[in-house]
């Protein structure tokens, strides 16, 4: 049986962030603790599991900061350097919540929608004839208590938007008919600077993901 090729697209918490007290600069994760790194422990043989996080990325939102954090830019270009692809693992949102970009969590998910649309359309690549991958629709957990100032400052008002994500993204999955995981209902964001995993974190969301690839894929 072909191998099936798992692509994770998503921030820092894809990316593996290791939460600090003074927010940044920090390291990455080593993979076996990333939840990407779970996930591939417990799928197995015959799958493989590629990470495509980036730090600060958002899913349609032009950062001020960095031209390079706009998801929908970067990811038809992914999506077709990777292909064949049989699932698409995102999970973004967390980013847009910040107060300088001044989203709603209405317009997050509409963010998002753009990129699963984007999935959903991918078929061909260059050159090709493979199908588009299915998707899974990760909405992240919302965030915790901010142990930096910066980050209390550029995310002032993210906590509630960070909670509503979940509804919207569900409502959304279920139009679009595509899977959908609420890692909110698995884990909450237990790092110190507020934002992103412990690696018992990571270890509990990968294995929430696991289940529902078996159940998209199997």
């Amino acid at each position: 049986m072909p191998e099936k090729n798992i692509l994770c697209f998503g921030d820092s918490l894809t990316w593996g962030w290791v939460p600090v007290l003074e927010g940044a600069p920090t390291q990455r994760y080593t993979r076996d603790v990333r939840w990407t790194g779970v996930l591939t422990e417990h799928l197995g043989p015959g799958y493989h599991v590629i990470e495509e996080g980036l730090s600060a990325r958002t899913t349609t939102a032009d950062d001020p900061t960095d031209p390079r954090l706009n998801g929908s830019a970067y990811l038809p270009a992914t999506i077709a350097s990777h292909l064949p692809l049989d699932l698409v693992v995102v999970m973004l949102g967390t980013n847009d919540t910040k107060t300088y970009l001044r989203r709603s969590p209405e317009e997050i998910a509409v963010g998002m929608s753009t990129l699963v649309g984007q999935i959903l359309s991918s078929g061909g690549g260059v050159g090709t004839i493979y199908p588009a991958p299915q998707v899974l629709l990760v909405a992240p957990p919302a965030l915790g208590t901010m142990g930096h100032d910066w980050f209390a400052t550029i995310f002032a008002d993210a906590h509630e938007k960070s909670r509503a994500l979940a509804h919207h993204y569900r409502a959304l999955a279920d139009f679009m008919n595509i899977g959908f995981l609420d890692a909110g209902s698995v884990i909450t964001t237990d790092g110190v600077d507020g934002i992103h995993f412990t690696p018992e974190n990571n270890r509990e969301l990968g294995q929430a993901v696991a289940r529902r690839v078996l159940e998209i894929l199997d």
